[in-house]
């Protein structure tokens, strides 16, 4: 889903395209500190707004400095060893960046508060990342002229942020609940900008489906084990979403041994069978992925997963 451990890049990306040949992503490794963090990474695409650290979290800083060219320079290490490995490399491949609304939960003001205290701000954060992944997603075609770009909307806070639960600093209250309409026109926003296929990672409960699939994304990630209810997931088939289904565990069970290939798919066949859909329809529709990121797992059991996730999705074609 992208994020994996350790702190080599060049190992990483080799890693993703050897196991991934078939859609490979660039990755992300949180190890190596601030600026490789989902929040840190995300927010340093944003365009006139700079970034810095305070206090351990993100915030809005009135000019660029120390932390965002950390930030710019891990992000540049990583697209010039993603250019020099998969230079001639001609298919799908995925770069993933935070959401908007996790951003604005997730960055604190000057003043402090997060973003999301601010509608007029979460407004100018939309629009700033809108431009950012815009030229990120033009800079990642220009390395791979022979690469067709998916982008991917890491969004684990959307839910809380629609059901009114980000808390406040003190804790002791909670952040008004953002709007679905609202929050539907801001994604919608950043999607159009990139003019690339866009799906929406979302590895919390509740998965707002059709918010997301109206806003204009092709396809949702999410974890299996936190689906509860199967007709809004039905619903999202029926209208054509595109579903990458995180149904291998990021950390190895009690037994200690990764799952394999025929595990895997038959978890995915057996949701497939109770949405009542054709098994020919399912190889059209579905990605087999982890349930979420990978960073806190160990090389070896990376490797496995990643394996088992390919080799399902090879078995569930063939059915």
């Amino acid at each position: 889903m992208g994020s994996l451990p350790g702190t080599d890049v060049a190992e990483a990306q080799r890693i993703v395209l050897g196991e991934l040949p078939a859609l490979p992503h660039l990755p992300e490794l949180p190890a190596r500190g601030p600026g490789a963090d989902l929040v840190g990474r995300g927010a340093s695409l944003l365009v006139d707004l700079p970034v810095e650290l305070y206090a351990a979290r993100w915030r809005i800083a009135g000019r660029p400095g120390r932390d965002l060219r950390r930030a710019h320079d891990l992000m540049e290490r990583d697209l010039d060893q993603l250019t020099e490995q998969a230079e001639e490399y001609a298919g799908p491949i995925k770069v993933q960046a935070a959401g908007p609304f996790t951003l604005a939960a997730n960055l604190d003001l000057p003043i402090g508060g997060r973003m999301l205290r601010d509608a007029g701000a979460v407004r100018d954060l939309t629009e700033s990342l809108a431009e950012g992944l815009r030229t990120h997603v033009a800079d990642v075609r220009r390395r791979l002229p022979r690469a067709r770009v998916l982008l991917q909307l890491d969004e684990p806070s959307l839910p809380a942020v629609l059901a009114g639960q980000i808390p406040t600093e003190s804790g002791f209250s909670v952040y008004r609940a953002v709007e679905p309409g609202t929050a539907r026109a801001m994604l919608a926003t950043v999607i159009e900008a990139v003019d690339t296929p866009v799906v929406v990672h979302c590895c919390a409960p509740d998965v707002p489906l059709e918010l997301i699939r109206t806003a204009g994304a092709v396809g949702v990630a999410f974890d299996l084990d936190r689906v509860k209810q199967l007709d809004p997931l039905g619903e999202a088939i029926d209208a054509g979403l595109g579903l990458l289904v995180g149904a291998a565990p990021t950390s190895p069970p009690s037994s200690g041994r990764p799952p394999t290939s025929a595990q895997v798919a038959d978890r995915v066949r057996q949701l497939w069978h109770r949405l009542g859909f054709p098994i020919r329809q399912l190889a059209e529709q579905v990605v087999v992925t982890p349930a979420c990121g990978l960073a806190g797992a160990s090389p070896e059991y990376v490797r496995a997963v990643l394996t088992a996730c390919r080799d399902a999705g090879r078995r569930l074609y063939e059915d």
